[in-house]
């Protein structure tokens, strides 16, 4: 499948789900191979979070205590571990978010140059290993762009919630920041630009067909939330009805069990689906990316005239 090639808001959707007929498994399986230990890690530092979540604060409801009240007293009685507990997480989310979010770009990458998805999690490995140094200066500098651009995006956002019409605009809204971010990470890996460079093309190529790009991240985004979230309150359903079952005999350790028991399966349930769906949606913006390039620099079409020119 070719990613340099000019496509519509149609296109966009059509080879987004192509390309994951084709590479979905190749791409998967290196995601979870390089991500896995990252994810466990995460996966278990958020089951003492939940674990905390049930026993402590739902059990201390169930005794007839207010939550934010037990919160304050297992605070102020385990505050060291607290903290250490809270200082790991960050620590690790953010690597994990980093190694996480460049995953596609740096597939898409290797993608192009190989003209296929004949290359192994090594070469992926190594790639990251070649931009260690890019993606911390994209880090700081989206960083540090990213203060102004809350203001628009907060500014945005409340104008859009004053009306029904406006609230139903929100994705596209959310849509247009993050395929922003994610083309200048695309560009900046392509090793031709500084990182300013890479945000300045960025808008570039958001602004020149801006209603299609924006409308595709911005529906894939929505329809991530509606599938993640339909799929993630069944249990909770379900767990509820098994407690209703047993009103007439409430027991309040089966009903502070069960209530652990659905937590624990939907976060879980919950993270896998995030990071499945979120990593479609970031390859839709791919698809977005190398369209709109080849849309202004027209890099596949000069690719086979050099070939049909060296042919004669």
């Amino acid at each position: 499948m070719e990613l340099y090639k000019s496509r519509g808001f149609s296109e966009f959707f059509q080879d987004t789900f192509l390309f994951l007929k084709l590479n979905g498994k190749h791409f998967f399986a290196a995601y979870f191979i390089i991500n896995g230990i990252f994810l466990l890690l995460l996966a278990i530092v958020g089951y003492f979070f939940s674990k905390f979540y049930t026993e402590i604060i739902f059990g201390g409801i169930l005794n007839g205590n207010n939550g934010g009240t037990v919160i304050d007293e297992y605070i102020d009685q385990n505050l060291g571990v607290f903290v250490i507990i809270l200082f790991i997480f960050i620590i690790i989310a953010l690597i994990a978010g980093v190694v996480s979010y460049a995953f596609p770009a740096i597939y898409l990458k290797l993608y192009t140059e190989k003209g296929s998805n004949n290359f192994t999690t090594k070469d992926i490995i190594n790639t990251y290993k070649t931009n260690i140094g890019k993606l911390l200066i994209f880090v700081i500098c989206s960083i540090i762009i990213a203060i102004p651009l809350l203001f628009v995006f907060a500014i945005c956002g409340f104008v859009l919630m004053i009306t029904i019409v406006g609230i139903l605009l929100i994705p596209l809204l959310l849509g247009a920041f993050m395929l922003f971010y994610s083309m200048t990470l695309m560009e900046y890996l392509e090793n031709k630009k500084d990182i300013w460079s890479s945000f300045g093309y960025s808008w570039k190529l958001l602004t020149s067909k801006f209603w299609a790009a924006v409308g595709s991240v911005g529906l894939f985004y929505l329809m991530s939330y509606v599938i993640q979230n339909i799929i993630t309150i069944i249990p909770y359903m379900f767990g509820m009805a098994s407690i209703f079952t047993n009103i007439e005999n409430p027991n309040q350790e089966d009903i502070g069990n069960t209530m652990m028991i659905v937590m624990l399966f939907v976060f879980f349930l919950s993270f896998l689906l995030g990071a499945i769906l979120g990593n479609i949606v970031q390859l839709n913006q791919g698809i977005v990316f190398y369209s709109l390039k080849e849309k202004n620099e027209n890099i596949n079409t000069k690719s086979i005239i050099d070939q049909i020119g060296s042919g004669e």
